[in-house]
């Protein structure tokens, strides 16, 4: 038996990309017991010796939040008791990600908590795949590798037929990864201002650009109720957009989203399985499998080797994502 190799382990929270994962990386999917008990609270056991190995914990902190953290946090903490070498949190998708800064009196940084409690538990080091804000990195004080969904969705947009793209950001605070998209794809690049009326719905007000008559690619690393897409597109089909694409890197899909897609001039929404995906009925949803990217940073990690190449597209490091 070789016990240099990472051990794979999953939690509730994404079981699907985590046999992905381990198949890719070439081991059989780790044993572990994570239930609940039926007051709530969560029981887990990891049913094969892992002492003196390098451990990958795959558990996104997607809804249901609080619960798929908690699974994480115990579940390195049985890691560590058991004597793991390395304990790695694979968290494909970060929760509390939003929460990164006290912008009103009196409130959390609950992105930095969440840092905390990860290191406190016992993690040597976190592998995560499109921040809401890069500077989350800082938050922590163990090693951070922060992988971009930019290469996956590349290779799919790469196949499809498009005609005088235009990359847009559906909001100003979209507008690095706008920009960066652009230069991947060799376009020119617009963005639509907006005001929040509430934390669930969006009005659209203006657009910087020109998408008459040609095919528009939205990017944004998040949507969970599809406001700020859905009213951006309506918004760029009235200024004469063609075709409109929406590439998002993470999709948390309420019922509210599914019905503002099928409602929307949104042609395609293109993700990663990051997260478990809802379906959307009578909407073309394309989930791309992130798998193969996290598999071999797995790999490179346990290898000792750089994972920085997992940044480039085409042999060339994007700059504008970096």
């Amino acid at each position: 038996m070789d016990n240099t190799g990472p051990q794979v382990f999953t939690g509730n929270a994404n079981p699907a990309l985590a046999k992905e994962i381990a198949k890719y990386v070439g081991v059989p999917l780790g044993e572990a017991t994570v239930t609940s008990f039926p007051n709530g609270e969560t029981f887990v056991k990891i049913n094969e010796n892992i002492r003196g190995r390098d451990i990958y914990i795959v558990q996104p902190t997607a809804p249901p939040t609080n619960q798929n953290l908690m699974e994480l946090l115990i579940m390195i903490d049985a890691a560590r008791r058991a004597s793991a070498m390395r304990i790695t949190a694979v968290m494909p998708f970060y929760g509390y990600a939003r929460q990164d800064r006290k912008d009103q009196p009196r409130v959390p940084i609950t992105a930095k908590l969440v840092a905390n409690l990860l290191a406190s538990s016992g993690a040597h080091r976190v592998l995560c795949m499109d921040l809401h804000a890069q500077q989350i990195q800082g938050f922590f004080d163990i090693p951070v590798d922060h992988l971009y969904a930019a290469p996956v969705l590349y290779r799919y947009l790469s196949t499809l037929k498009l005609n005088n793209l235009i990359v847009v950001s559906p909001d100003v605070g979209g507008m690095k990864m706008a920009a960066a998209y652009s230069q991947l794809l060799h376009t020119s690049l617009a963005i639509v201002a907006k005001q929040r009326t509430s934390a669930t719905s969006v009005e659209s007000q203006y657009l910087v650009g020109d998408v008459e008559g040609r095919d528009v690619l939205m990017v944004d690393d998040l949507t969970e109720t599809a406001g700020t897409l859905t009213a951006a597109a309506r918004l760029l089909k009235e200024k004469g957009a063609k075709r409109i694409l929406a590439a998002v890197s993470h999709c948390l899909l309420t019922d509210i989203a599914i019905k503002r897609f099928q409602d929307s001039p949104i042609d395609e929404l293109i993700t990663t399985n990051s997260t478990v995906v809802n379906s959307i009925p009578g909407f073309k949803l394309t989930v791309l499998s992130i798998a193969e990217l996290l598999g071999e940073a797995i790999k490179r990690i346990n290898g000792g080797e750089s994972v920085s190449s997992l940044f480039e597209i085409n042999g060339k490091g994007d700059k504008g994502i970096l």
